[in-house]
């Protein structure tokens, strides 16, 4: 943000629902959620109500990573009037693959069923499991809140492992969506199938040094997290999982079936992150997905979270493509 901000743009960053200081979501039990409030389109217009409550008409340009990617690629797609460009970080935009096209006269086709990947990835010789579909069980907010091994522990082993410092980390397209394809990525995006997230990280740090991390996640950095995320517990982050993988919470989207990212757009991203190839295809099909892609930028010498190991370069891509614009 600094850098951002000598560069002279006025920049904001925020808590998306269910995450640090952002209240008024809903944090009932997790059977009586109301999990509207999670969708994309609710996500899109709780940032197009900041934009004019801070006084703006327009955004030069929304960035985001992971889940902020979700929602600032969410945001150009749905509003490219108000948002003029888009940076998406370590989750590439994919684009919706269209409705059941021409069915009255009879030449079109349904869509192929939906395939039970849960099912599939647990019939695998050594039983796995997706970690989105974990994040979305009623237990898995307690896992996260009481791991074993403690929560400033957890927290540093599970940004290791995404990182570059591990590794293990040597992300490849997959081919398919099948759970022989999806068994390729590491256990904490697919998990074994009998343990819980802490207990994921737990296995791969067996023989780590997560002091690694400390060059670039200090001490001081993660204990924000860590009482932040003691203060709010992790339901609410994990709330959106939980309308990721309900297909009826998705069904908003097809307000914009066929319809394309119009704005100036670019991915950033780790050279090590898995993240980039966890749906096949979506990296592969941004410049069809957005009208006006500038390209894929890969950070060397980062894993899934750039910003912080490598934020120089980070920073340096982001205002090369809005020079550019």
């Amino acid at each position: 943000m600094p850098a951002l901000a000598d560069a002279g743009y006025y920049v904001v960053a925020f808590d998306q629902p269910g995450y640090g200081r952002t209240t008024g979501w809903d944090d009932s039990s997790f059977p009586k959620t109301n999990m509207s409030e999670f969708t994309v389109t609710n996500l899109v217009r709780d940032v197009v109500v900041l934009v004019h409550a801070l006084g703006y008409r327009e955004v030069k340009c929304i960035v985001g990573h992971d889940f902020g990617a979700v929602t600032s690629s969410m945001c150009a797609w749905m509003r490219p009037d108000l948002f003029e460009s888009v940076v998406m970080m370590s989750h590439p935009f994919k684009q919706h693959p269209g409705l059941p096209f021409n069915l009255v006269h009879g030449d079109g086709t349904e869509p192929s069923p939906q395939v039970d990947m849960q099912t599939e990835l647990a019939k695998l010789p050594e039983p796995r499991k997706h970690y989105k579909w974990y994040n979305s069980t009623s237990t898995a907010a307690m896992h996260w809140y009481s791991p074993n091994q403690g929560l400033e522990t957890f927290l540093r082993g599970y940004w290791h492992v995404k990182s570059a410092d591990w590794a293990g980390n040597d992300p490849q397209p997959l081919q398919a969506w099948s759970a022989q394809e999806l068994a390729k990525m590491p256990f904490y995006y697919i998990m074994p199938f009998n343990k819980s997230m802490p207990e994921t990280i737990e296995l791969m740090m067996k023989d780590e040094d997560a002091d690694k991390t400390k060059s670039w996640l200090s001490e001081e950095a993660l204990q924000v997290y860590v009482q932040e995320w003691r203060r709010t517990g992790f339901q609410g982050g994990l709330n959106w999982y939980r309308t990721m993988t309900d297909p009826e919470k998705k069904k908003d989207m097809d307000l914009f079936a066929g319809k394309k990212i119009e704005c100036p757009s670019i991915f950033i991203s780790g050279a090590k992150d898995w993240g980039n190839y966890q749906e096949p295809g979506a990296l592969e099909s941004l410049p069809k997905a957005c009208s006006q892609f500038k390209g894929v930028k890969m950070i060397e010498g980062a894993g899934h979270w750039p910003q912080q190991e490598q934020p120089e370069r980070v920073a340096k891509e982001i205002l090369r493509f809005l020079q550019d614009l």
